[in-house]
């Protein structure tokens, strides 16, 4: 059977009576030049040159895409809560974190391994009272888009007005610790996430939460009150709703916080010398700080890569769903998609 044009709409369909279409593992025994095929095992068109199959020109599809990095470490000794990893996200009609609206999706070429990256959380702090504050945590990453590692909680050196930490700069901001000071306080970083909370500079100042993807870290304010973390963000690009990039609550002299929605780690407590929270695994929530007498932090929550498009399965990669139109890539550590 020829190949069928449609004059009127200028439709070219190929004939599958003569197995020229939906091949999926073995492909004509002796095609002619020219021959043309749609291999459904690596969904392609293939042409015959003579002497070998070949994937016609340059294929691709769009890919949204939500990628959450590892959260930060919350601070000690009265430490300031840690930053939410940042978040960006593609999916349409959701948010990307610090306020800012979904981004563009990706345009990937069929055959094309990516490297997907997934942040783990940063460390919570240690000997707190030497001046080791929460560790960042680590960015995750797909094709060109990077979200940025949350920032770490600071720790509280000694008792005593002025002595604490301010947080750390990530893509959500980490905490101040107990007695810092209203102006300091971890930066988050535009389009992925916001600013940690503050403290005043007080003996009896609470530390600051740290900031998450959909909110800013509550302040510490007089009497030991501490500073909540930061909400985070909700996606439904799995097909749930599922909330993530919590920044961790922060914890003072017998006092503590809650962590954000989104996987934030609460602060230790309410009793002194007890270590904050971790935040929440593939949530990228950060860590909630440790409370006084050098109490430890807890460690922020890894990160995750979540990648979706439209139709049957097109790709390998991650865990792999076809629901409700959609196959979606869910990556809860580091590998590869292949397009």
């Amino acid at each position: 059977m020829p190949v069928t044009i449609d004059g009127t709409n200028g439709i070219t369909q190929l004939p599958s009576s003569q197995g020229l279409i939906n091949i999926v593992a073995s492909r004509p025994a002796s095609p002619a030049n020219g021959t043309i095929i749609w291999n459904t095992t690596s969904n392609v068109l293939e042409t015959y040159t003579g002497v070998g199959w070949s994937t016609l020109a340059s294929q691709s599809y769009s890919v949204e895409y939500l990628i959450v990095a590892g959260g930060g470490g919350g601070g000690g000794n009265g430490g300031g809560g840690g930053g939410a990893g940042g978040y960006r996200s593609s999916v349409t009609g959701e948010s990307s974190g610090g306020g800012s609206s979904a981004e563009s999706a990706l345009s990937v070429s069929v055959g094309t391994a990516y490297t997907v990256t997934v942040g783990a959380g940063g460390a919570g702090a240690t000997s707190a009272s030497s001046g080791n504050d929460g560790t960042n945590g680590s960015s995750s990453v797909f094709s060109t888009v990077t979200s940025t590692g949350g920032g770490g909680g600071g720790s509280t050196l000694s008792p005593g007005g002025g002595t604490g930490r301010a947080g750390l700069a990530g893509g959500s901001g980490g905490g101040s610790s107990k007695d810092r000071g209203n102006s300091d306080k971890g930066a988050g970083t535009a389009g992925q996430g916001y600013a940690g909370g503050s403290s005043p500079v007080s003996s009896a100042g609470g530390s600051g939460g740290g900031g998450g993807a959909g909110g800013v870290g509550g302040n510490g304010g007089g009497s030991e009150v501490c500073g909540a973390g930061g909400n985070g963000v909700s996606s439904s690009i799995t097909g749930s709703a599922v909330t993530r990039g919590g920044g961790g609550g922060g914890a003072s002299n017998g006092s503590r916080a809650l962590g954000g929605s989104g996987g934030g780690g609460d602060g230790g407590g309410p009793s002194a010398g007890t270590v904050g929270n971790a935040g929440t695994t593939n949530t990228g929530g950060g860590g909630g700080g440790g409370n006084w007498n050098n109490a430890n932090g807890g460690a922020g929550g890894s990160g995750i890569v979540i990648l979706r498009y439209l139709g049957s399965q097109r790709g390998t990669g991650g865990t792999v769903v076809t629901a409700n139109g959609y196959t979606t890539h869910t990556f809860t550590a580091s590998g590869t998609f292949t397009a």
